[in-house]
C-alpha cells in the first residue's frame, strides 16, 4: 500500500521519470537539483494531519475549486466552475518539503526560512506560485495584463491569455514548473488572478471565476514528436482541423443515491472515470447505490481531430493526427479546415478490450486537453477576422491603392519567377479578391478559373503559389481524388461510437481556393461532384441516414493537360481535354497556356529561367507580406456596389455579346454576364474602391474577351463562339450536322421503301456525294439526329427507316 511519506532516512531509487506520476504514488518525487524556493510561505489554508513519521506533519489537501482560494468570489455574486481541461476538480495532496531526509534538500529548506508546503510528487508550493503570479500580474514590463484585466470586467469574459514566453521572461523556475506540472500550477495561477481582480473591483460580478488560459509554449513541438515523456506536460502543437464532433455532455459530478435508505452521495470524475460508491455508510447495503442523470453536474466536451499541416509533413510520408478535447467556452472555436496552434496538456488514458470487462490494452489511447486555441497566420492570407492591421499599415496599402500602377504592380506581384501570362496572373489576382457576397439574392461571388495548355508551361506552380497563399486553400491531384475526399464521408466516432460525418477538401476549403491539378484524369463520378459546388457553393450529402446540406463557399481553380499531351489547334478545347461541357461553362476564365515554339520567345523565355540560377533574387516591386496584406485589407474593408454608370456598361456590354451570336461571331448567357460582375467588383476591390465604375467594368470585359479568344475558339472558322463551352459544339458544327442530315434523309428518301440499309454502303454514298472530307463522328452525329426525329433506327450495322 503506498505511504503518503517518505520514511526518514529512505532515499527515492532513481531520479524523476518525465510524466508526472499519479496521486498516491508509493514515493515523492524529490525536488530537481536546480530548484530552489526564495521565501516560506506556508500555505494558509491547510490542515495538518498525523503522520507514521512524526506526530505533527506538514500534511494537507488543497482544494483546488473551493472558494476560499479565489479571493472568495462566491460572496460577491461569482460561481466556481471546475476546470474540465486541467481536471481541477479535486484535491491536491501536499506535503511538508522539511521531511524530506535528504541532505541538499534540508539544507535548502532551512535556508529558506523553515518547511515549505509543496504539492505531492512535485516541487510546486501553491502559495509561492501565487504570490509570484501576482507580482508577474503587477510588474511585468507591459501593462497589457493589467489592461485585461480591465477587459474582463467591462466585457464580463473571465479568461485572461497568458503568453509563457512572458512568464519565462520574468520567473525561469515558474515557467519551469508550468510547462512540467500544468495540472498543479494553473489553479494556483486562476487563484492569484482572481484575488488580484476582486481587490481592484471589488464590486464586479462575472459568470464564474477568472481563468488561465497559457499559450505559445516555446519550441513547439511537431506531431511526430509526441511521446511519453510529454504525458501530463503543457505542450504546443500545430496542424490542420480536419473534424470537429458534436457536442457531447461530459459527466463531471455523479450523483448516487441508496435505494434502501436514501442516502445520496457524489463522485467526481477521476481520469475519464466514474467509480460507483459500493458500500453505503449510512444503512450498510452493499451495492446499493443508483445514478440519477438529473442531479449529476455535466459540462460541454468536443473532440477535434488536429491532422499535421501539408508543408510540414516528411517526404513520402502520410499526415499524422492526434485527438483533442475542448471543453465548456472552447467547445465549436474551431471549424473543419482552420489552421490553429493548440496549447494543452497531453494526455494518456487506457483503452478497454470490451466495455464490460476490466481488462485493458497495454497501449494507451493519448489526447490533448486543450487549454487554448490560437490561428496560425504567419505564413498565409489571414482571414476575415483574424487579425488588424496597424494603422501605418493601412497607409501604406491606400497609398499603393492611389497609384494608377497598381494594378499591374499587383499582377507582377503573382508568382514573380513565371515569366510573361500577365493575363493570367490578373485573373488570378481577382480571384483572390474575389466579388461582393449577396446574402439576399444568394449569388455566388467566387471566381472560378480554369488553366488549361501544352505540359511544362508553369500551370502546377502557379496553382501551388495560391494554395500557399491563401488561409483555407486545400491542393489535390485529380488522379488521387475521389468523389468521397471531395466531399464527405460517414466514419465511426471514437468516443460516442456514432457515425459521424467527416468533411473532403471541398468543404474543408469553405471561403478559400480549392486547387485541383490534372483536372482532365479525374473520373466523371468525381468531377460530377463539382457541378453543385461551383455554381450553388453548397454539397448535399445523403448518407447512411445522414442527410445534409454543407457550406462549398470555394472558388476552384484548376489545371488540365490536353489528351494527346501537347495542344491539337484543329480541335475545340472540348476535344483537346474531354470535358463536359456543363462543367466548362461554370469556370468564368478560361485560360490557355501554349508553348509558341518561337525563336524569340524561346530566346526570352530561356534568358529568364538561367537568370533565376546565377543572377542575384531580383524582389518585386511588392513583395508577398505586402500583397498579403493588400488583399486581407480589401477583403476585410472594402464592399463594392454596382454603380448606375457600371450597371449601364453592363447591360451594354451582354446586349452587344448577345447581337454578335447573329453574325455567328460569339453567343453570350446568363452566365457571362455574371462573371463580368465578379470580375467587375473584384477589379473594384482591387482598387480599394466601395463601388463598381465604369472602368472595372471595361477592364472585366477585356479580361474575359481575352479568355474566351483563347479557349472558344472555332477552329472551322477562326471566330469565337462560346457555345463550344456550353453545348460543347459550335454553330458552324452544328449548321454542318443539320445540312448532313437533311442531305442524308433526302439520300434514304429516294430510295423507296427499303426496310435494311447497309451502315457501310449508307456512308460511302454520302463521302461521295460530299464536297469536304466527311468524318464517321460527323456522319454519326447526323444519324443520331435522324433517330431522334423518328426518321429511322439504328441496330448495328443496319439502318431502318420507319414509313409512316
Amino acid at each position: 500500500m503506498s505511504q503518503p511519506l517518505r520514511t526518514p532516512g529512505k532515499k527515492t531509487p532513481g531520479k524523476r521519470a518525465p510524466g508526472r506520476p499519479l496521486l498516491g504514488s508509493a514515493n515523492p518525487i524529490p525536488l530537481t537539483p536546480g530548484s530552489s524556493v526564495s521565501s516560506p510561505l506556508p500555505f494558509a489554508h491547510s490542515s495538518v494531519f498525523s503522520s507514521p513519521a512524526r506526530a505533527r506533519a506538514g500534511n494537507s489537501e488543497v482544494d483546488v475549486s473551493s472558494p476560499l482560494h479565489y479571493g472568495t468570489p462566491g460572496s460577491r455574486g461569482t460561481p466556481i466552475r471546475a476546470r474540465a481541461d486541467i481536471r481541477s476538480g479535486r484535491k491536491l495532496r501536499q506535503f511538508n518539503r522539511g521531511e524530506e531526509t535528504e541532505n541538499a534538500v534540508s539544507e535548502r529548506s532551512s535556508a529558506a526560512g523553515g518547511a515549505q508546503l509543496v504539492i505531492w510528487g512535485t516541487d510546486v508550493s501553491v502559495q509561492l506560485c501565487k504570490d509570484k503570479f501576482r507580482v508577474f500580474l503587477r510588474r511585468f514590463e507591459t501593462s497589457h495584463y493589467q489592461d485585461a484585466l480591465e477587459a474582463i470586467r467591462l466585457l464580463e469574459q473571465p479568461f485572461l491569455n497568458l503568453d509563457c514566453e512572458d512568464v519565462r521572461s520574468f520567473d525561469p523556475d515558474l515557467h519551469r514548473q508550468l510547462l512540467c506540472y500544468p495540472q498543479e500550477v494553473i489553479p494556483a495561477l486562476d487563484m492569484a488572478a482572481n484575488e488580484l481582480f476582486f481587490e481592484q473591483y471589488a464590486e464586479a460580478e462575472l459568470p464564474h471565476q477568472i481563468q488561465v488560459r497559457p499559450f505559445n509554449v516555446q519550441p513547439p513541438i511537431s506531431l511526430r514528436q509526441l511521446n511519453p515523456e510529454n504525458v501530463d506536460q503543457l505542450v504546443t502543437i500545430s496542424g490542420l482541423v480536419v473534424r470537429s464532433s458534436p457536442l457531447v455532455p461530459e459527466m463531471r459530478e455523479a450523483f448516487f443515491q441508496c435505494s434502501m435508505c436514501g442516502f445520496s452521495a457524489t463522485t467526481e470524475l477521476d481520469r475519464g472515470r466514474i467509480v460507483e460508491p459500493v458500500l453505503c455508510t449510512n444503512c450498510g447495503g452493499s451495492h446499493s447505490f443508483s445514478l440519477l442523470h438529473n442531479r449529476s453536474a455535466f459540462s460541454d466536451k468536443q473532440m477535434v481531430k488536429l491532422q499535421e499541416a501539408p508543408e510540414a509533413t516528411p517526404a513520402g510520408q502520410t499526415p499524422q493526427t492526434v485527438l483533442l478535447s475542448a471543453h465548456n467556452d472552447l467547445v465549436d472555436a474551431v471549424n473543419p479546415g482552420d489552421r490553429v496552434q493548440v496549447t494543452g496538456i497531453f494526455r494518456a488514458a487506457p483503452f478497454r478490450v470490451n466495455p464490460r470487462q476490466r481488462n485493458v490494452h497495454a497501449v494507451y489511447r493519448t489526447y490533448i486537453d486543450v487549454v487554448q486555441y490560437r490561428k496560425e497566420d504567419s505564413h498565409r492570407l489571414h482571414e476575415d477576422d483574424e487579425r488588424r492591421l496597424a494603422p501605418d499599415r493601412v497607409l501604406e496599402l491606400q497609398t499603393i491603392a492611389s497609384q494608377s500602377d497598381v494594378y499591374e504592380r499587383l499582377a507582377n506581384a503573382i508568382a514573380p519567377s513565371i515569366y510573361e501570362n500577365v493575363d493570367i496572373k490578373k485573373g488570378l489576382l481577382l480571384q483572390l479578391f474575389g466579388g461582393t457576397r449577396k446574402e439576399k439574392t444568394k449569388c455566388r461571388s467566387e471566381i472560378n478559373i480554369l488553366l488549361c495548355g501544352d505540359p511544362g508551361t508553369s500551370k502546377s506552380q502557379l496553382l501551388q503559389f495560391v494554395y500557399r497563399l491563401v488561409p483555407r486553400g486545400q491542393y489535390t491531384s485529380g488522379r488521387g481524388s475521389s468523389a468521397v475526399g471531395l466531399t464527405a464521408f460517414v466514419t465511426k466516432d471514437p468516443e460516442t461510437r456514432q457515425l459521424v460525418l467527416q468533411t473532403g477538401a471541398l468543404v474543408l476549403s469553405d471561403n478559400g481556393v480549392c486547387c485541383i491539378d490534372e483536372f482532365d484524369k479525374m473520373s466523371d463520378a468525381t468531377r460530377s461532384v463539382l457541378h453543385e459546388v461551383m455554381e450553388q457553393q453548397t454539397l448535399s450529402v445523403a448518407k447512411a441516414g445522414i442527410i445534409c446540406q454543407l457550406n462549398a463557399r470555394t472558388s476552384i481553380l484548376a489545371a488540365a493537360n490536353p489528351v494527346e499531351s501537347a495542344w491539337n489547334a484543329q480541335r475545340t478545347i472540348i476535344e483537346n481535354i474531354q470535358l463536359p461541357a456543363t462543367l466548362l461553362s461554370r469556370f468564368d476564365l478560361i485560360f490557355l497556356i501554349l508553348d509558341p515554339q518561337h525563336e524569340a520567345f524561346d530566346r526570352r523565355l530561356a534568358t529568364h529561367l538561367v537568370s533565376l540560377y546565377y543572377t542575384r533574387e531580383e524582389h518585386a516591386d511588392i513583395d508577398l507580406p505586402l500583397l498579403r496584406d493588400y488583399i486581407l485589407y480589401a477583403r476585410q474593408r472594402v464592399r463594392p456596389r454596382l454603380s448606375d454608370p457600371a450597371a449601364q456598361a453592363l447591360v451594354h456590354a451582354y446586349v452587344e455579346m448577345r447581337r454578335a451570336a447573329g453574325r455567328g461571331q460569339i453567343s453570350a448567357f446568363p452566365r457571362q454576364l455574371e462573371s463580368l460582375i465578379r470580375l467587375s467588383e473584384g477589379h473594384a476591390k482591387m482598387r480599394l474602391s466601395s463601388s463598381v465604375e465604369c472602368v472595372d467594368v471595361e477592364e472585366a470585359r477585356r479580361l474575359h474577351r481575352e479568355a474566351l479568344k483563347q479557349a472558344a475558339i472555332d477552329p472551322a472558322t477562326g471566330r469565337i463562339d462560346i457555345g463550344i463551352l456550353t453545348t460543347g459544339m459550335s454553330s458552324a458544327a452544328r449548321k454542318k450536322r443539320h445540312e448532313l442530315a437533311t442531305a442524308l434523309r433526302a439520300l434514304i428518301q429516294a430510295k423507296g421503301r427499303v426496310a435494311v440499309l447497309q451502315y457501310q454502303h449508307v456512308f460511302q454514298e454520302m463521302r461521295e456525294q460530299a464536297q469536304t472530307a466527311l468524318g464517321k463522328e460527323l456522319f454519326d452525329e447526323a444519324l443520331r439526329e435522324l433517330q431522334e426525329d423518328d426518321f429511322l433506327v439504328v441496330t448495328g450495322k443496319s439502318i431502318r427507316p420507319i414509313f409512316a
